[in-house]
């Protein structure tokens, strides 16, 4: 079956076979249609992941602050520009994860990013079931990349002990129905094998960031999935940044310019 004649289910089924292959899913976050369709034409692209944070900017938002409906609109505008499985990156649910992720599924998203942002562990998992419950009412095995903020909100606290937090987290938002756990932070290689390990092999998911280990050195180490957050539109809007600096110079645009658009 093509992936043009994918059902919504089906895939969502497709990302679920992508985190529990032996490689390592690498997607490469895009923020709107037309960076989505560039993504996706690239031969190694068989997912994609939306960036919050660049969905986010792109509407004159902070992170974090940009209203649900602008979001999941552009979000929509992603999913209708591929045929490839969509997980997107839905913040911390808005207020209210399973309505959230009931309307994403509407759009057609099959995954999603959800913050912990550390509040009480009960009240974190009871979003994860509310999540898995809103994908079961709607006939799609959701896959949730249940996020925990244990390293990147853990403030002055000895690594260890964030460490110990994240897979207490991660452990309780897998038995609630989550299909991974995604850890941002730069991790390094010891940090990354005591996550693995008391996560469990394959079910870890990371970020991509200046200082981190490469993809391949984290596929060694069990991680099941890799993404890249806002740096993606950093590059790009270095690269435009960087031509316009040029052109209020001397410059003219090169003659290699592909037509991407």
């Amino acid at each position: 079956m093509s992936s043009s004649a994918m059902t919504t289910p089906e895939k969502a089924q497709a990302l679920k076979a992508l985190h529990e292959a032996p490689e390592i899913l690498r997607v490469v976050n895009v923020w709107d249609a037309i960076s989505a369709s560039t993504v996706a034409d690239l031969p190694g692209t068989r997912a994609l992941a939306t960036a919050g944070h660049s969905i986010a900017a792109s509407h004159g938002f902070a992170d974090g602050e940009i209203p649900r409906d602008v979001a999941l609109a552009a979000i929509a505008e992603i999913v209708a520009a591929t045929d490839l499985p969509v997980t997107a990156d839905l913040d911390a649910g808005f207020g209210d994860p399973g309505e959230t992720v009931r309307r994403a599924i509407g759009a057609g998203v099959v995954g999603a990013n959800v913050e912990d942002r550390l509040v009480p562990l009960p009240q974190a998992v009871r979003a994860v079931e509310a999540i898995v419950a809103a994908g079961e009412a709607e006939g799609v095995d959701f896959q949730l990349n249940a996020r925990t903020d244990a390293l990147v909100r853990g403030g002055d606290r000895p690594i260890q002990e964030s460490v110990a937090d994240a897979i207490e987290r991660g452990r309780a938002f897998l038995e609630a129905g989550a299909s991974l756990v995604f850890v941002p932070g730069i991790l390094d290689r010891e940090v990354t094998q005591q996550l693995v390990a008391g996560i469990g092999e394959r079910k870890v998911s990371v970020i991509g960031l200046p200082g981190a280990l490469s993809a391949a050195e984290y596929e060694e180490l069990g991680v099941a999935r890799i993404s890249y957050g806002p740096m993606t539109q950093r590059v790009a809007l270095r690269a435009l940044r960087d031509l316009a600096t040029d052109l209020y110079g001397s410059g003219v645009i090169p003659e290699d310019t592909p037509a991407l658009n």
